[in-house]
């Protein structure tokens, strides 16, 4: 029992050891959009108000699943383990294939997976954030080593081809990334900050539920107030990550930012007066994959070497609930 113990007081905090994602193999183009779900609008009206240029939209047998145990398996191949190496799966998702078992359990089997547990988590598109604080809890308390956190969504599912409002915003995609046990004093997940407001519910919904046999499943936002929103308290998260950490924000080296419009993104970079540069960008290709979006971009940035071992990485998400947060992540 005193081992025990004394092995628990020497859990330390959680590390990024490995990073993955999938998209679906269908890309549309905004005129492809257009043209295939007869969409009054235009490559133009899209990206001078969004940054979007296209999104990927799945097909034939691609599920939230499928692209969650693809980024998931990604993952494990970067940080060069096996799905035995896992004690646990969290996922972010508010697209899951099934009201249950959730998607974590089918990629634990989808991995092989023969130990450990998994569960989703539902916070729109402040889900990934969230997850990774429950992941990096858990091993801070020693209940796992290593925790496998995934966003997936399938947000195609959810829209409303003929409210172009909407429907143009979001796309498909999967994120995936490997924590482990072992980060030292100012290594690793430093802190992450989480908020909501169910009085703010409203202006970002879903009217029904995946599955319902109604037919009434469609995604309704009022935009001009989950924008004015998301600037202010997006902001505010900022600020928390910097203050606890006693930070500035010249001293943080990358920010991935949830991808929901690139007016938003330009606004938060020049707050931390980042250049352009320092700015992971995918919301031109991928679109608002919502949950899924942080991870995707992580994963592009660490892959094609922007991002390395010992830099200094905020997040930040708003999503629907209303939901928000920030983390701040020494690579």
């Amino acid at each position: 029992m005193a081992q025990d113990k004394q092995a628990r007081n020497k859990v330390t905090g959680a590390r990024l050891i490995g990073v993955g994602s999938a998209l679906p193999q269908r890309a549309f183009s905004n005129d492809e959009l257009a043209a295939e779900f007869n969409l009054d609008t235009s490559d133009e009206w899209i990206r001078t108000r969004t940054g979007i240029q296209q999104r990927h939209i799945v097909s034939g047998d691609e599920t939230a699943v499928s692209l969650a145990h693809k980024a998931a398996q990604r993952a494990l191949d970067h940080a060069g383990k096996t799905a035995d190496d896992v004690d646990a799966i969290i996922v972010a998702t508010s697209t899951p294939d099934q009201v249950f078992p959730s998607v974590a359990v089918r990629v634990q089997a989808a991995l092989g997976m023969e130990r450990g547990f998994g569960f989703d988590v539902s916070a729109a598109c402040s889900g990934f954030v969230y997850a990774l604080t429950i992941g990096d809890s858990m091993i801070r308390s020693g209940q796992a080593k290593r925790i496998m956190v995934i966003g997936v969504e399938v947000f195609s599912r959810l829209l409303d081809w003929e409210d172009r409002s909407t429907c143009v915003l979001f796309g498909d995609g999967a994120g995936a990334v490997l924590l482990e046990a072992g980060a030292g004093e100012g290594e690793g997940i430093l802190s992450t900050h989480l908020h909501a407001d169910g009085r703010l519910g409203d202006l970002l919904y879903v009217d029904g539920a995946v599955g319902c046999t109604s037919g009434k499943v469609a995604l309704k936002m009022h935009g001009r107030e989950v924008f004015r929103h998301a600037v202010v308290n997006l902001a505010a998260a900022v600020d928390e990550a910097l203050e606890t950490n006693g930070l500035k924000g010249t001293d943080i080296q990358w920010m991935v930012p949830h991808q929901a419009n690139l007016r938003i993104i330009d606004g938060m970079a020049k707050k931390l007066s980042l250049p352009s540069d320092r700015v992971v960008v995918t919301v031109d290709r991928h679109a608002n994959t919502s949950a899924a979006s942080i991870p995707l971009a992580l994963d592009e940035a660490v892959r094609d070497g922007r991002i390395r071992q010992g830099d200094l990485v905020l997040m930040e998400a708003l999503g629907g609930g209303l939901t928000w947060g920030s983390a701040l992540i020494r690579m």
